[in-house]
């Protein structure tokens, strides 16, 4: 007999995902392989923009793990979206990924009311998609090859 419950619990969750890494580094040679290099640290990696009164004016965030960058939020202000600062922000994130991370491909998701095309022009593949999800709206997740250290 099992009891069921739903309430939020760090302890159990930190059991839960020490759990799965054990078993997940058991079951698959090539993260037993990954989890002994440098790789194998998940780290934030993060970019900003600020204006000339220190104010956030765009900014990046994301980590490394596994050789690869996620670039989990992208955000421009309204005022300045035009001038090519979100492509430099992620150039930038994908420069240190590359150059001080040792990643060779990056990934992200993002809304098809947001940036798809964005992205696309940036060198992303489309390599999955969720129809309605939230509902009316379509999911993309991107890749994009980043090449060796040298790159950029």
């Amino acid at each position: 007999m099992f009891r069921l419950e739903t309430e939020v619990d760090r302890e159990r969750r930190q059991l839960l995902s020490r759990r799965l890494r054990e078993e997940n580094t058991a079951g698959s040679p090539e993260i037993r392989a990954l989890r002994g290099g440098p790789a194998a640290r998940e780290l934030p990696l993060e970019v900003w923009a600020l204006d000339a009164n220190g104010q956030v004016a765009a900014g990046l965030t994301g980590r490394t793990w596994a050789h690869w960058l996620h670039v989990d939020l992208l955000w421009v202000d309204p005022r300045h979206r035009g001038c090519g600062l979100g492509s430099r922000l992620l150039a930038e994130a994908e420069r240190v990924a590359r150059a001080d991370r040792d990643c060779t491909r990056s990934r992200l998701e993002t809304w098809d009311f947001q940036a798809p095309d964005f992205y696309r022009k940036r060198g992303y593949e489309v390599t999955g998609r969720v129809e309605d999800y939230p509902p009316g709206v379509t999911e993309f997740t991107l890749t994009k090859l980043l090449g060796g250290p040298a790159a950029g």
